[in-house]
C-alpha cells in the first residue's frame, strides 16, 4: 500500500487524434458535405486568382501572369469618371427601395397567413402569392413590357379607363425604378414568407393560451408573441440583404433597359457587363466588380457587428 503522504498521480489527457481519425470516425458526414464544399472550392474560390487582372493591363494573348502590372490605375479611372456618381446613386437607390418595400412585406404576409384559420382560403392565397416566383426572369420582363406597352398595355388601358393620362413607364427615367422594384416585390414577396412561416411554427401554443386567458386580442398576441419569435430570423435576413446592397443584378435591368430610361436604369452591374463582355475591357470591368464586392463585404461586416452589439443574433 502507498503511504498516506504520497500524492496521487493524476492521469494525463492525450489528444483524441488528428483530423484523419476524425474523418474516419465521421466519414458519412464529411461525404455528405463534400459536394457543396467542392462546388464552392471549384466555382467560387478557385477563380478568385483572376482578381489580380484588376491591377494589371490584361491582354488575353499574354495571359494573367504575362500582363503588365498597373496598380490602382483602373480604380482611379473609375472613381474619376463622370459616370461614377450616377452609377452609384442608381445602384444604391434601387437597393434601398427594394430593402424598404420588399423586406417588410414578406414579414407582414407571413404574420397574416399565420392568423388565417380557413384552410382552403389560406392555401389558395399562398399559392397565388408563391406562383410568380417560378416565372423565369425573361418571361417576367416580357410580361412587364407587354402590360406597360403604350399602345396595347393592359395596365395602361386600365389607367386610361379612369380618365388618367398614363405615363410611359418604361420610357420615362423617373418611373423605371418604381417599375423595377414593384415587379420584383410582386415576384418574390410570396416566396419570402416561407422562411418566416417556418419560424412561426416554433411558437409555443401555451403562450397564446396564457395570453387568451389574460384577455389579449389576436392583434396583441401577434404583436407580442409571434413577432418577437421571428425577430432573430428577421435580423439574419436583414444582415444578408444589407450585405448585398450594391449587388443589384444586371439580368432584369438589361431586359427592361432602353436608350430612354438609361439615365436611371444604368447600375454598376450593367456597366461591368458592357465594359467587360461588350467592350472587352477586362481589367477595368474586373476593377469595378472588385470595388462592388469590397463595398458589399464591408457593409456585411458593419451591419453584423451592429447587430451583434445590439442583440444576441448575428452571423458570427
Amino acid at each position: 500500500m502507498k503511504g498516506t503522504g504520497q500524492q496521487a498521480v493524476q492521469p494525463t489527457l492525450r489528444p483524441s487524434g488528428g483530423i484523419g481519425k476524425k474523418i474516419r470516425q465521421n466519414w458519412e458526414l464529411y461525404l455528405f458535405i463534400a459536394p457543396a464544399f467542392l462546388y464552392f472550392a471549384i466555382f467560387h474560390y478557385g477563380p478568385m486568382y483572376g482578381i489580380q487582372i484588376a491591377f494589371k493591363n490584361f491582354i488575353p494573348s499574354k495571359g494573367i501572369f504575362g500582363s503588365d502590372w498597373v496598380g490602382f490605375q483602373h480604380f482611379e479611372r473609375f472613381f474619376n469618371s463622370h459616370y461614377f456618381w450616377d452609377l452609384l446613386w442608381n445602384t444604391l437607390s434601387i437597393s434601398f427601395l427594394e430593402l424598404a418595400i420588399g423586406f417588410p412585406l414578406p414579414i407582414i404576409l407571413a404574420l397574416a397567413f399565420n392568423e388565417v384559420r380557413n384552410g382552403f382560403f389560406k392555401k389558395t392565397v399562398q399559392t397565388v402569392t408563391y406562383a410568380p416566383h417560378f416565372i423565369s426572369m425573361v418571361v417576367m420582363a416580357g410580361m412587364i413590357i407587354t402590360f406597360l406597352s403604350p399602345s396595347s398595355g393592359m395596365i395602361i388601358r386600365l389607367i386610361e379607363m379612369f380618365g388618367i393620362n398614363a405615363p410611359q413607364f418604361l420610357n420615362e427615367p423617373a418611373w423605371f425604378k418604381t417599375v423595377y422594384v414593384l415587379s420584383g416585390v410582386w415576384q418574390s414577396a410570396g416566396w419570402g414568407t416561407i422562411i418566416y412561416l417556418a419560424a412561426l411554427s416554433a411558437v409555443d401554443p401555451q403562450l397564446h393560451e396564457a395570453a387568451i386567458v389574460d384577455g389579449a386580442s389576436r392583434f396583441k398576441r401577434m404583436l407580442h408573441i409571434n413577432l418577437p419569435t421571428i425577430v432573430p430570423t428577421i435580423t439574419i435576413l436583414l444582415i444578408l440583404n444589407t450585405g448585398n446592397i450594391l449587388g443589384v443584378g444586371y439580368e432584369k435591368i438589361l431586359l427592361l433597359q432602353n436608350s430612354l430610361n438609361m439615365e436611371s436604369s444604368d447600375v454598376i452591374s450593367t456597366f461591368v457587363y458592357r465594359s467587360g463582355l461588350v467592350s472587352a475591357q477586362y481589367s477595368f470591368s474586373t476593377a469595378v466588380g472588385l470595388f462592388n464586392s469590397i463595398v458589399n463585404a464591408i457593409m456585411l461586416i458593419m451591419v453584423n457587428q451592429i447587430a451583434k452589439r445590439t442583440s444576441e443574433t448575428s452571423l458570427w
